[in-house]
């Protein structure tokens, strides 16, 4: 790591602001003079729409527009929203309905938008509200993950969004047919919604012919393509920022209507709209997360050894297809379909469904928690039926250290792995040769202890080019752009301190410039675990521009031939010259010299592959029978991140993946009843992980470099997620099986835990 980052756990720069409340958040750089915008939603998940009357509160007293689709397509704007597509089976594209800005003819969910209100304050907004008149013909709700029921979308009669497969079909059969042993499970992954700390925002205002909108994301340049098309207006009309941002997960990568929409009223009445969604409201209309039952099988030799894996995945689409739904279960789902495990036949089938819920698109992980949560689940049941240890089944089925790079039956190459290493460190450090004391104590009490393992592999996804600029600046400062967006990771930290690293200019005199489409060309955004791989590679390209041409500057101050000169991190040197300038000390000396064109300095760099993050989970956890209450008392992670650049961040990230986990697997539950209504809408009734849910999670890093990108570095930002979902539910599993429960699901409330241990009274009454 001499070259590449010196891995110091630098502490975070951005901190101080945030932990003062002086972070400038959307709602906090708002015009003082903005108008305020409230959405009114469909109160119900499924009706045609037969009468839609806003002319009460187009009266309303301080209201200055009310937007419905007429108005819209009135004003020649563009009111579909984009959804990507997979190929079916049989090759045909994957259903592709409209998805509209407001509601029109039909609402599909609750909470979906109807009609967007401007007025003076935000009371006055909600008032007007109360006016509209909205009169509708109920439909039935479709609800199910599966086929029939009343038509969500004319363009799928059947509900059906998609049917998609991957592998071969054929030969995975066949190694069923000529199996040992087979296993299968079926297991439920629950929806999510994201909860991020800051809810979803905009502020718009037009400048001259120009509009600039706010909003918190994970990405500038999509949501300025979606602006322009929307609003039929040329890209170079359309200025798009972030500032500081509370949280993305996912949720907040992709194009939402409210974000048009402001822009849209800003125009029509001349003046700046801002737009907050409230807690419960984004609860019904941000996107959700995961959402899918899959039912899986292991064909095994008379060896142990997996000869065929195949699974078979239905999953929830909601009301229409978000951004990238279609893909987040098929293609981000196959990427680790196998895992870590030599597995020679494979086959993955995946029906999306059209139901009248929120939309469903990707959350922390996306797609890769969904796979390793099926697979994992999958090998702990496998090695229960087959009577062996699950460590030394899943060490059997390893990809060795000696087939690398290994090619996947997905046409995945992992680069490096020694998961043996790994998985031996992870063993060690969860102290599991104490779990039986462990438990027989937890027994004396009344209570069960389980434990449960995960072996994950995760595959960075994402734009793999992205592009830096550095300037330097009069004052002596310099400021590094970058195609990224932080949504709380640490960026400015990681970024600055990786330019100091390579450059020697002090951490403190760079200021790292993000989320503004005006200053920043292109980029790739934040998503997939890339951020700091990417953006620092960039970086690196810059750096290397900037030592060329300032190398050869130097080569006429110095009077020395460029190939003479050196530079070692901090200074240009070259024998026979006393001149040891810094890179800051050569700038001036470009600017003093009327060479300008020295002082910015740009690039950029494409990854040649993908790395593949790999680790080792193990949970153990506490039930009570009594309550059915579970509490996760011990934690531990060992992670193949490869070289770290900054271990305090790369721990941060594993930790808040974790919770994230923890709190999918045993407080986190998306609950609609039949008719489509969210019961789950509030903190009252949607559990968020609490700090005493939590118990102190042991980090440990055990790194194999990775070969696909010059820094050897490997993505953490979602790594923590993709590991703790099928830990922790194979340690409640662990923990019931000694009670007769062979099928346990998540989430595990203590009211679903309680009916699991008491089911054979209940079957009774």
């Amino acid at each position: 790591m001499e070259k590449f980052g010196k891995s110091q756990s630098i502490t975070r720069v951005e901190d101080l602001r945030f932990l003062t409340g002086h972070g400038r958040y959307v709602d906090d750089i708002a015009p003082e003079n903005a108008l305020r915008a409230f959405v009114f939603r469909a109160p119900v998940a499924h009706a045609t729409i037969t009468g839609l009357n806003v002319d009460a509160a187009r009266d309303a007293d301080g209201v200055h527009a009310v937007l419905t689709v007429a108005d819209l397509e009135a004003a020649g704007m563009d009111i579909n929203m984009f959804g990507a597509t997979v190929k079916n089976r049989d090759g045909s594209a994957g259903a592709a309905p409209k998805r509209p800005l407001l509601a029109k003819d039909k609402m599909r969910f609750v909470g979906e938008p109807v009609a967007f209100i401007v007025a003076d304050t935000l009371d006055q907004a909600r008032d007007a509200a109360e006016m509209i008149e909205l009169d509708y013909e109920d439909l039935p709700a479709k609800m199910d993950l599966a086929t029939g029921g009343t038509a969500v979308h004319d363009e799928a009669p059947d509900n059906r969004a998609f049917d998609w497969g991957l592998g071969d079909e054929a030969a995975t059969d066949a190694a069923f047919r000529a199996a040992a042993r087979t296993v299968s499970l079926e297991v439920g992954d629950n929806r999510i919604i994201v909860n991020s700390l800051e809810p979803r925002g905009c502020f718009a205002e037009w400048e001259g012919d120009r509009v600039h909108v706010s909003l918190g994301g994970q990405g500038v340049w999509g949501q300025k393509e979606f602006i322009a098309r929307a609003l039929a207006l040329p890209e170079e009309r359309v200025r798009v920022t972030t500032p500081d941002v509370g949280g993305g997960f996912g949720m907040k990568g992709f194009p939402y209507p409210e974000y048009a929409l402001a822009a849209q009223a800003a125009r029509a009445v001349g003046r700046p709209v801002r737009w907050m969604s409230e807690r419960t409201e984004a609860m019904l209309s941000d996107n959700a997360g995961r959402d899918l039952t899959s039912t899986a099988e292991f064909a095994f030799d008379e060896n142990h050894r997996i000869t065929g894996y195949r699974v078979h995945t239905r999953c929830n689409m909601g009301a229409y297809n978000s951004h990238f739904a279609q893909y987040i279960q098929s293609q981000l789902f196959s990427r680790v379909l196998s895992g870590v495990y030599d597995v020679p036949n494979t086959w993955l089938r995946v029906e999306g469904f059209y139901t009248n819920t929120t939309y469903v698109d990707a959350y922390r992980g996306a797609g890769r928690p969904e796979a390793i949560y099926v697979l994992e689940r999958l090998m702990d049941r496998a090695a229960r039926e087959l009577g062996v240890d699950p460590i030394a089944l899943r060490r059997r089925n390893f990809i060795k250290p000696d087939q690398f790079p290994y090619a996947t039956t997905v046409g995945e190459t992992y680069d490096v792995g020694d998961f043996d290493k790994v998985m031996d460190r992870g063993v060690a450090e969860a102290d599991l040769s104490g779990f039986d004391a462990r438990k027989k104590a937890d027994a004396a009490r009344g209570l069960l202890r389980g434990v449960g393992l995960c072996y994950y592999i995760e595959s960075i996804l994402g734009d793999p080019s992205e592009g830096a600029k550095v300037t330097f600046n009069e004052d002596g400062t310099v400021t590094i752009y970058v195609g990224t967006q932080s949504t709380g990771q640490g960026h400015e930290t990681v970024y600055a301190s990786f330019l100091a690293d390579q450059t020697g200019i002090p951490a403190e005199m760079i200021t790292v410039v993000q989320g503004d489409s005006d200053l920043i060309a292109t980029g790739g955004g934040t998503g997939g675990s890339r951020s700091v791989t990417v953006q620092n590679n960039a970086t690196l390209a810059a750096v290397a521009e900037m030592t060329e041409k300032f190398t050869a500057f130097l080569s006429d101050e110095m009077g020395v031939p460029a190939s003479e000169i050196s530079f070692d991190d901090e200074r240009f040197r070259a024998d026979g010259s006393n001149l040891t300038p810094t890179m800051l000390e050569v700038a001036e000396m470009a600017r003093a010299a009327g060479r300008d064109d020295l002082l910015t300095h740009e690039a950029r760099a494409t990854l040649p592959a993908r790395s593949f993050p790999n680790g080792c989970h193990v949970s153990e956890v506490v039930v009570d029978p009594e309550t059915g209450r579970v509490t996760v008392d011990r934690y531990t992670v060992v992670d193949d991140f490869g070289n770290l650049i900054n271990p305090m961040l790369a721990e941060g990230q594993v930790h808040g993946g974790v919770v994230q986990g923890i709190g999918q697997a045993i407080t986190e539950h998306v609950v609609f009843d039949e008719d489509g209504q969210l019961l789950t809408a509030s903190f009252m009734d949607y559990a968020l992980p609490r700090a005493d849910d939590v118990p102190t999670i042991s980090f440990t890093s055990e790194p194999v470099p990775s070969t696909a990108n010059i820094m050897g570095m490997k993505g953490c930002g979602e790594a923590g997620t993709v590991g703790a979902l099928a830990a922790v539910a194979n340690a409640v599993q662990d923990a019931l099986w000694e009670r007769g429960v062979r099928q346990a699901d998540m989430p595990f409330t203590p009211h679903r835990v309680w009916e699991l241990l008491h089911s054979e009274v209940l079957a009774a009454e």
